[in-house]
């Protein structure tokens, strides 16, 4: 008998409803998430939902050991706010010690890595701030699928094979490797201690976590392993609610979450591209390309200097965004030439993931984002919880007086990002594109698209993209296939280092959700991306 191909090639067309919308990486998170609007939840409640389920059908890509923001749009007040579940570093990690072991940066699976895990507390706080149910009201299909299993999905599935040595040789993976191995597409996955957990938090809530059996088994793991998290660093965290910050592009108010997330990233490039007419261009054209690159890597360049938790340090917020500093940074970029590595400038003043979006029938929306840093974080799962621990420590930096210098109780430099966009006050879209450092650049991207070129949700996650690799400003610029091979010729010959991408390797791109809405019928418009295996669901 032929194998069945898991393999596709499509086109989909947008997602049009009016009375609720859910855009999730799982079709199985996308429909839990429908179920809780259904039965009368909101935006906050049907984004934890598909969350929790994503945790149950994806683990590599996000869970309840690592962290999570969201940007919630209140219909009523029709105000932004922003929540950072990210956690911190435990209080004894200290940038000196690791130093002094010769190491030049935080190992990525090691227990050093791990920061406290914000996600449960971001899940309560999200409900209690803005949600309607409990938490164990939007948990019952994570459980039901964690006890029961879940079918692996095509495109998961084959980064779950292509991690099997990975996880083999990591701690108390056994839920995750049935009869040894990494499970094949379609193979129902059975998760008996992540269901255990999921249940104890649904019952106890976050106590449940962070303080008893649970942060117990977190704590004698990682201190097993030479880490020196303990339990009072568990019962020390809370989450935050912050002011967004945000630009004007094109006459859409774009909303992100401040630092430690790099959001701000993301915003400088929309200002600095906003100084050039990109909409006289092309949208492959090598000339509209060359100038947003050259906008990203400025954008990264005083990223990577600023952003850092501003809970301990000064991050220069409003000289950033202003328009004298864009056009002070534009002014930088030749048409003709692509830059050296910038570097950060001096204002005045002042992944793997997963990425949902959630808008309800009454113009709530949820731009909600859920990570475990590296593809299943350190690859540490605290012993007979099922849970897997983040890596999300690896963003800090160990070089000595950096604004990001690793420190005790600090947060790292925070790659995921929620995003939301508003017209005239009034909700417009809320959208995401998840993927490490190609975050902030997949933001810019999906904008343009909608804002400069006037394209549907779907289309504008269906547009090839381009991606500097490491977030850095002499980054190799890697080019998606569908580009034309004449723009990748002339951007190698401006003096970019190009690298096209093909087949699997396009994942490298992320991958986003975006549901825009139209404020005088209250339709909503879906589109989720083409590189995963998700869905929109809608009533």
């Amino acid at each position: 008998m032929k194998t069945m191909s898991f393999d596709f090639e499509s086109r989909r067309s947008m997602v049009v409803a009016r009375r609720g919308m859910v855009a999730a990486e799982n079709p199985l998170a996308s429909q839990a998430g429908l179920q809780i609007l259904r039965q009368g939840g909101n935006a906050a409640d049907a984004a934890i939902a598909a969350a929790a389920v994503m945790n149950v059908t994806a683990p590599a890509y996000t869970g309840i050991g690592g962290d999570c923001f969201a940007l919630y749009y209140d219909a009523k007040t029709r105000q932004v706010t922003a929540l950072n579940g990210s956690g911190r570093a435990p209080a004894a990690l200290k940038s000196a010690d690791l130093r002094a072991k010769g190491l030049a940066e935080i190992p990525a699976h090691s227990a050093d890595a791990i920061t406290v895990p914000g996600t449960v507390m971001g899940w309560h706080d999200l409900l209690k701030k803005h949600g309607r149910m409990t938490l164990a009201d939007v948990l019952v299909d994570a459980i039901h699928y964690a006890d029961d299993g879940s079918p692996v999905t095509p495109v998961f599935g084959a980064g779950y094979m292509a991690s099997e040595k990975f996880l083999q040789g990591s701690p108390n993976t056994e839920d995750y490797l049935p009869n040894g191995v990494a499970p094949r597409v379609g193979q129902v996955v059975r998760l008996p201690g992540l269901a255990k957990t999921l249940r104890a938090i649904a019952e106890g809530g976050p106590e449940a976590f962070y303080t008893g059996a649970v942060a117990d088994a977190i704590v004698s793991t990682i201190q097993g392993l030479g880490g020196v998290m303990t339990q009072d660093d568990l019962k020390a965290h809370y989450s935050t609610w912050d002011t967004p910050i945000l630009t004007n592009y094109h006459g859409a108010t774009v909303y992100e979450c401040p630092p430690n997330g790099q959001g701000l990233a993301a915003l400088l490039a929309m200002n600095i591209a906003g100084v050039f007419d990109l909409r006289g261009l092309s949208w492959d054209s090598p000339e509209r390309i060359h100038i947003m690159v050259e906008a990203m890597r400025l954008a990264f360049a005083d990223a990577r200097q600023y952003i850092a938790d501003m809970g301990v340090t000064h991050v220069p917020v409003d000289g950033l965004l202003s328009q004298s500093y864009a056009n002070q940074r534009a002014s930088l970029i030749s048409r003709e030439k692509a830059m050296l590595p910038p570097s950060y400038g001096a204002p005045f003043g002042g992944s793997n993931t997963t990425y949902l979006s959630v808008v309800d029938g009454e113009g709530n929306a949820c731009s909600f984002i859920n990570s475990l840093y590296m593809g299943f974080g350190t690859g540490i799962v605290a012993k007979g919880t099922g849970i897997f621990l983040q890596n999300r420590g690896a963003c800090f930096t160990l070089e000595s007086g950096h604004p990001n210098e690793l420190a005790g109780g600090k947060r790292p430099y925070h790659t995921i990002i929620p995003g939301m966009a508003l017209r005239n006050g009034e909700l417009w879209s809320s959208f995401g594109v998840m993927g490490g450092f190609m975050q902030p650049q997949g933001h810019f991207q999906v904008m343009s698209a909608m804002l400069d070129d006037e394209l549907n949700p779907q289309d504008a996650l269906d547009r090839p993209r381009w991606c500097l690799e490491d977030g850095t400003g002499g980054s190799v610029l890697a080019l998606e296939d569908g580009l034309p091979l004449k723009t990748m010729a002339r951007l190698a010959e401006l003096g970019h280092t190009v690298r096209p991408v093909t087949g699997r390797g396009r994942g490298l791109f992320g991958s986003g959700q975006i549901i825009n809405r139209d404020p005088f019928t209250g339709v909503l418009f879906g589109g989720t991306d083409p590189r995963k295996d998700g869905t929109v669901a809608a009533y």
